[in-house]
């Protein structure tokens, strides 16, 4: 069974979103993708300033199994990348959750409309 912390959003393609008491947030990918993806050799993330729109594709990350395209789980910009994934692209196998976050972004609205919290995202993945 994946790990799912109760204080994350979800989006159905298996990115979470964690929203900070500044109005930042930080996005990573799920235990869940992880796991499915396998061990994960490279990620592409956009540069500071990219923004996005909900559902729109910001990166990618490789594995050994498959590339798979990162979707937006809302609106945003990004403020950070997660430098120690260029190097280290295997911390997201390693902490999906904690040194793996991916990006910190300022989203474009506050709310977290559309995404899933911990009990209906276990749902999801079934």
């Amino acid at each position: 069974m994946s790990h799912i912390p109760t204080d994350l959003f979800y989006a159905k393609s298996h990115e979470w979103l964690k929203v900070a008491a500044d109005g930042t947030a930080l996005i990573g990918i799920t235990d869940y993708a992880q796991s499915s993806l396998g061990d994960i050799t490279f990620v592409q993330l956009p540069k500071a300033g990219s923004t996005f729109a909900a559902g729109e594709t910001f990166g990618v990350v490789e594995s050994v199994k498959a590339a798979s395209d990162l979707y937006a789980p809302v609106a945003f910009t990004v403020l950070e990348s997660n430098a120690l994934l260029d190097g280290n692209p295997e911390t997201l196998n390693t902490s999906p959750y904690e040194a793996g976050w991916m990006m910190k972004v300022k989203p474009a609205a506050a709310g977290t409309d559309g995404l899933l919290d911990a009990a209906a995202y276990a749902q999801h993945i079934g």
